[in-house]
């Protein structure tokens, strides 16, 4: 099994897991990609 399918394997899990639709799953990926920029903003500029 390689990388691609075992990620699409582990993302499957994930949202059903957090009973998550297609929808829901986009805007916590959005927001955690948010929130990490941010954080790692903070720290590049102090």
């Amino acid at each position: 099994m390689g990388f691609v399918e075992m990620h699409k394997r582990f993302i499957s899990w994930y949202q059903a897991k957090l009973g998550l639709s297609d929808y829901g799953l986009l805007w916590l990926v959005f927001f955690k990609g948010f929130i990490l920029a941010l954080i790692f903003e903070r720290l590049v500029n102090h």
